[in-house]
């Protein structure tokens, strides 16, 4: 079979592989037709959508294919610095990775393939075989974006070189496979999870549903009964704080009974622990905000760069196509009445009732609520701002806010 170059033309090859992009056709399709590999296809792939409109593969000879002194020698020093990292007993890394050594040397301006780092390091004794894979079986459940978004946390020491453990949530669209969001928080609370979802829906939209693990921020579950207690309320009688929230903007709620149901959110972590340690102990990163800015940048070539292994495709150009086809199940978002501001939606809610004086009792603060008849029921809701440590207070009575006022967020004892 002659080469691809003498069987295609630069501009044969650019029309098949636009067509590809907006899925006029399958990868398997396209890679009969050029009668090329995957790991060929996907390079080819890789290149077009650099520069789709010069894309070419006119076979140039290279001068010389050797690779000079100084560049074996930032390959040798590459390899030997990640071997002292998997050899070190402290780090939760057992393995190489190849791909992570070969885009740190093109940050320094080396460009040289996965398949010669490889060969460096057998020779330097940097290298374990890899384990035998399962076959490749999962699929794409859903067929529009914000059908389904799945939520979870994540309690990791992502700097080995920092003494505390962080939680990283991520928020992943099942349909495009593309990370909506992706942060660190020092605390898991039922607060951070709702700064998480506040921000994922202002910025695309309300999905149609959550999909998230039984923890007690999401669910309130009850334990069976005993010979000593029957218990008066059930699994799912009373609604969290973060549920509240969910049914007041009309998102539903899918609880998994298990850790594995929720691969498609578990599985990024493996690999995000594995890119973020080691960037951490390469460039001695140990605070969160600098560990946050590696995250933020693995979050861009997962979503910009990398093709996924289930869909074929790039997720957020997977997204972007699915929303210009209108193919969304994302809903504008808008503020429920009869409220006025996000800080009534996104909010912690408690009651309380106003006494003979017209006040309510809150933490050990007293709050006049004018305008409210004796001995009846308040809403309260609460918004921390930790930056200026204040504790906002919005009351509201019979549809209205009646009363507003921010108090020093020391001493309010709730669970954030």
């Amino acid at each position: 079979m002659a080469q691809l170059h003498k069987r295609f033309s630069d501009e044969q090859l650019r029309v098949l592989f636009r067509g590809y992009c907006q899925g006029q056709f399958s990868r398997v399709d396209l890679q009969e037709m050029l009668d090329i590999g995957k790991t060929r296809f996907f390079a080819l792939l890789s290149e077009y959508r650099r520069e789709p409109e010069t894309f070419t593969i006119a076979y140039q000879r290279a001068a010389s294919t050797k690779l000079s002194a100084e560049v074996e020698a930032e390959i040798e020093l590459a390899l030997l610095r990640e071997k002292e990292i998997v050899e070190d007993p402290n780090l939760p890394i057992s393995g190489y990775n190849y791909t992570a050594i070969k885009d740190r040397l093109e940050k320094k301006g080396i460009q040289v393939s996965v398949t010669t780092i490889i060969k460096r390091a057998k020779q330097l004794d940097c290298h374990k075989p890899r384990k035998k894979k399962k076959v490749h079986d999962r699929e794409v459940l859903t067929a529009s974006i914000g059908a389904l978004i799945q939520h979870d946390s994540s309690l990791h020491q992502w700097s080995p070189l920092s003494d505390e453990k962080w939680y990283l949530f991520t928020s992943i669209d099942d349909y495009s496979r593309k990370l909506l969001f992706a942060d660190f928080f020092p605390k898991e609370t039922t607060w951070a999870h709702i700064q998480a979802t506040q921000t994922l829906i202002q910025r695309y939209g309300l999905p149609f549903r959550y999909y998230v693990d039984s923890l007690r921020v999401f669910r309130f579950v009850q334990g069976r009964d005993s010979l000593w207690r029957k218990h008066v309320l059930e699994t799912d009688d009373v609604d969290t704080q973060w549920r509240k929230m969910m049914r007041l903007l009309g998102v539903n709620v899918v609880y998994a009974l298990s850790p594995q149901a929720k691969g498609k959110v578990e599985r990024p972590y493996r690999w995000l622990q594995d890119r973020i340690v080691r960037t951490c102990v390469y460039e001695n990163l140990s605070t969160i905000e600098e560990v946050r800015s590696v995250l933020k940048a693995e979050v861009d070539r997962y979503n910009n760069h990398q093709v996924h292994s289930t869909t074929g495709e790039i997720p957020n150009i997977r997204f972007a196509r699915a929303r210009k086809e209108g193919n969304s199940l994302f809903r504008k978002f808008s503020l429920p009445e009869p409220y006025t501001s996000p800080l009534d939606v996104f909010c912690l809610r408690t009651t309380r009732m106003v006494n003979g004086y017209r006040r309510i009792s809150l933490f050990n603060h007293t709050i006049e609520v004018p305008n409210v008849p004796l001995r009846e029921d308040v809403e309260i809701h609460l918004t921390p701002d930790e930056p200026k440590q204040l504790m906002h207070i919005r009351i509201w009575w019979n549809n209205k806010m009646v009363h507003s006022v921010s108090l020093p967020l020391l001493g309010f004892r709730v669970h954030f």
